[in-house]
């Protein structure tokens, strides 16, 4: 697990990369555009850059969100997401009840994270994790809410089974663009 620094910890919300229209099937099996994979492996890569590797991913259940954690993966580390950072690998869980939920049931899930992990990223989808953001900052969250592959950096020293409304603050946001 990441050395917590006096007690900070790092949550990481992504909103899941384009999917196909939802049109093209039951919504939960919608995959990936090319632009979706791209824009994922985008989205690793300035993780990477800025050194937000995940202990802990939380991911949605729903196909576009696996698809979306296996190419930000690729894009953190240049291999598969077995293969993690520096030789270790994050605890992934893969969330039914991250799947249209709403975001006092992703805080809860938020709430489950061993409390060694300095970082965690969740893959979600809209509108729960936009809410979720706003939730947590209300003054600092962006009134429009997480466009596809949106990143927002949320800091806290709450511990995760504590986190409460207003308790961690953005600290950075990116539109992550292959």
């Amino acid at each position: 697990m990441t050395d917590i620094r006096a007690g900070e910890r790092t949550l990481v919300l992504l909103r899941h990369a384009k999917a196909e229209p939802p049109d093209t099937g039951p919504d939960v099996d919608r995959r990936l555009t090319a632009r979706g994979h791209a824009d994922a492996a985008a989205a690793g890569a300035w993780l990477a850059r800025h050194g937000l590797l995940p202990d802990v991913v939380l991911c949605s259940a729903a196909r576009r969100t696996r698809q979306t954690w296996h190419d930000v993966a690729l894009g953190m580390t240049g291999s598969p997401p077995e293969g993690g950072p520096a030789g270790t690998s994050p605890v992934v869980r893969f969330e039914a009840a991250a799947y249209e939920a709403h975001p006092s049931d992703l805080l809860d899930l938020l709430r489950t994270v061993d409390p060694a992990a300095g970082t965690m990223l969740l893959v979600a989808h809209n509108p729960g994790i936009s809410l979720l953001s706003a939730l947590l900052d209300p003054q600092r969250a962006d009134p429009d809410g997480l466009r596809t592959t949106d990143l927002v950096v949320h800091r806290t020293t709450t511990p995760w089974s504590d986190l409460a409304p207003g308790a961690a603050h953005i600290t950075h946001r990116h539109t992550a663009r292959g």
